[in-house]
């Protein structure tokens, strides 16, 4: 029987996103990217990350008659503490974390652009990024971010009950 290719990204390759584990150096109640525990290891997950953030924050609704970006409205949603705030702190806050997860994210320590790792590993959670008409879709690539991703949405799940 043949065996198994392994399958290896280059960390420069634009169809991956790659993370470790951890935790920022701030907290974030708003920034949904502060909120979650994966951290950027490569300089185009880091664009990446920030091109989201600019998406979301460039979608705007409006709530009691003030128009608030994505990050605000996800986090009235989502986070009880949020829910308690007034819009217009909420706003502010939201810019003051929007301004420190830039700075943290400019000062991650990467993975060197020109080297390469074994997509199966326990190590990095990596996404395979695909474009869906404006929208880029990240699907866990690996067996470490599929974990983590079930794991999550059973969170997610288990807060609204």
């Amino acid at each position: 029987m043949a065996e198994a290719e392994t399958k290896i990204i280059e960390m420069n390759d634009i169809n991956y996103a790659v993370y470790k584990l951890g935790q920022w150096k701030n907290s974030y109640e708003i920034n949904q990217i502060g909120l979650s525990d994966e951290i950027p290891v490569t300089k185009n997950t880091v664009e990446h990350v920030k091109h989201s953030m600019d998406e979301i924050r460039n979608s705007t609704f409006e709530i009691d008659d003030l128009k608030v970006n994505g990050f605000v409205a996800i986090a009235i949603q989502l986070n009880p503490k949020v829910q308690e705030m007034d819009l217009k702190e909420a706003c502010e806050l939201e810019e003051k974390e929007f301004e420190l997860i830039l700075e943290e994210l400019d000062n991650l320590v990467l993975l060197d652009d020109d080297e390469s790792m074994e997509l199966e590993n326990w190590d990095y959670l990596i996404y395979k990024l695909q474009k869906d008409c404006h929208v880029t879709k990240s699907t866990p690539a690996n067996g470490f971010a599929l974990k983590h991703y079930v794991e999550e949405m059973q969170k997610i799940e288990d807060s609204f009950n």
